[in-house]
């Protein structure tokens, strides 16, 4: 059968254009397939850097199981890539060793600049829980150029340390010096302030958030034996295992600026009560700090409760004459003298 001129022309076209599609270098599909995978590539290689750099700063000797383990790959994968690093001059293997080379770590600190960077931001100008910023910033590390971690560094005021306590290197690479020790070497009686929380792995810091701890706060260490460690906050209680107490690092607190008297929270005040703002929690940070005091919940504000919904929270309290409704954990970042009842 013989097509006519025109649909064979038509035809001839087509094929033309589909086989354009799939193969030009730049916009076919082959070529986004190139991207997509030199992309993986590099996000790969971008990890594996910063895992190597950690466990030169925990001084542990990394592994190829140390790797596939932390990109979630097969160890097969994981010795190509090692051998990739290798030909880029970003890992060498001394005596069967694996190390960084000079680039190999400047590399990795940039990548660990802007992971700490994106967190901050995160906790600083979103409204996002901290359990979810290691995460965020996870994705967000591999996108940013230096020039725009350079803007976001000085959007954020050049921080030293990040929203858990970890040092962020400068544009130059060096890195602010660490300090404190883990609680679990903290002696018993010490009065300590938390420096930093380690955030991974994720499930151990999601327990030390909901515990209520974040770096700034004061504590005291009441016992500390190979079962448990009992530290007193404000004069409650936490008991923690030794493997989460190890995710903590925590520095004495001179006799000159220990807190001697605890600290009361506004969700501890009763109906019909009033006291003044002393301060909101360091823990209560960015966005939601910034809409506490632009309720007018700062420092030296009379605040009381009004009104407790029927499921008990929110609360309505009022505030320079203004009724503002605040949730239980809300409540619980803002500080407050002794209560009076109201006359």
């Amino acid at each position: 059968m013989t097509l006519h001129p025109a649909l064979a022309l038509a035809l001839g076209l087509a094929i033309v254009g589909a086989l354009m599609f799939l193969v030009v270098p730049r916009g076919g599909l082959m070529g986004w397939w190139r991207r997509a995978r030199e992309g993986t590539m590099r996000v790969l290689i971008e990890d594996a850097l910063k895992h190597l750099y950690d466990c030169e700063e925990q001084g542990t000797p990394p592994s190829l199981q140390s790797i596939a383990g932390t990109l979630a790959v097969s160890t097969d994968r994981a010795a190509r890539l090692v051998q990739r690093l290798e030909s880029l001059g970003l890992v060498r293997m001394p005596a069967a060793a694996m190390e960084l080379t000079p680039e190999g770590r400047s590399y990795a600190l940039r990548i660990v600049r802007m992971h700490r960077l994106w967190e901050s931001y995160l906790a600083d100008e979103t409204a996002l829980r901290e359990t979810e910023w290691h995460r965020e910033a996870e994705r967000q590390e591999h996108h940013l150029t230096p020039r725009e971690a350079d803007a976001l560094a000085a959007r954020l005021g050049n921080p030293g340390f990040d929203p858990h306590g970890d040092p962020i290197p400068s544009p130059g690479g060096m890195m602010p010096r660490r300090t404190g020790v883990p609680l679990t070497s903290v002696q018993k009686g010490t009065v300590a302030r938390i420096i930093h929380l380690e955030d991974e792995p994720p499930s151990v810091y999601a327990q030390l958030v909901a515990m209520g701890l974040y770096p700034g706060m004061q504590l005291r260490m009441i016992s500390n034996t190979p079962e448990e460690v009992r530290i007193a906050v404000n004069e409650e209680e936490r008991v923690l295992a030794p493997l989460f107490a190890r995710n903590i690092t925590a520095a004495p607190i001179p006799p000159a600026e220990i807190l001697e008297k605890p600290y009361r929270t506004l969700d501890s005040l009763a109906p019909g009560c009033e006291s003044v703002v002393l301060g909101i929690s360091r823990t209560l940070r960015g966005h939601q700090r910034r809409r506490l005091m632009d309720l007018g919940i700062v420092p030296g504000t009379s605040i009381s409760p009004e009104l407790v919904s029927v499921g008990g929270d929110p609360t309505a309290y009022r505030v320079r004459g203004t009724l503002v409704a605040l949730r239980k954990k809300q409540a619980e970042q803002v500080f407050i003298g002794e209560g009076n009842a109201k006359t």
